[in-house]
């Protein structure tokens, strides 16, 4: 057996050199307890990168429209601020912002199904950091909501 196989390449990554050996992973969300595909599944990334491009631009909008007179750095800033205070609210109420209820996309907790506001909370503060959101285990979840005990699913 050739060496590179073992390790794997680098646009495979080691997960594919793995799966080549003959190690099942599984699919996405298995560990949970959540289905393959349709709904209950984990969110695929790139509906949840759409959902807040949505919420992005909506916070983007209402600040250049309502509060700020251009677009500068205070918008910027103003729109992470909306951004907090709406997905604050809205995932800690409905389970959803206008962006992830636009994707077909809801958010979970683990333990009872519904998220309160205490982890919207923690979850919204963690994705307004940006790091823990980019750093995802292999069901596919963000730091953020492996701390807030909540997961992103399909509707």
């Amino acid at each position: 057996m050739d060496n590179r196989q073992a390790i794997g390449s680098w646009l495979s990554g080691p997960r594919a050199a793995m799966e080549n050996a003959g190690v099942d992973f599984g699919y996405r969300g298995e560990q949970l307890g959540l289905p393959e595909h349709g709904p209950g599944s984990i969110a695929r990334p790139g509906r949840r990168l759409g959902a807040l491009a949505v919420d992005w631009g909506l916070c983007l909008l209402i600040a250049y429209g309502l509060i700020t007179q251009g677009y500068d750095t205070a918008t910027g800033n103003w729109a992470l601020l909306i951004l907090f205070v709406m997905s604050a609210l809205t995932v800690g109420s409905v389970g959803f912002t206008p962006g992830k209820r636009l994707f077909g996309l809801r958010v979970l907790a683990l333990d009872t199904g519904r998220v309160n506001p205490l982890r919207a909370l923690l979850r919204t503060v963690l994705l307004c950091l940006a790091v823990p959101a980019l750093i995802w285990d292999r069901d596919g979840r963000g730091l953020h909501d492996r701390l807030a005990r909540t997961v992103e699913v399909r509707i």
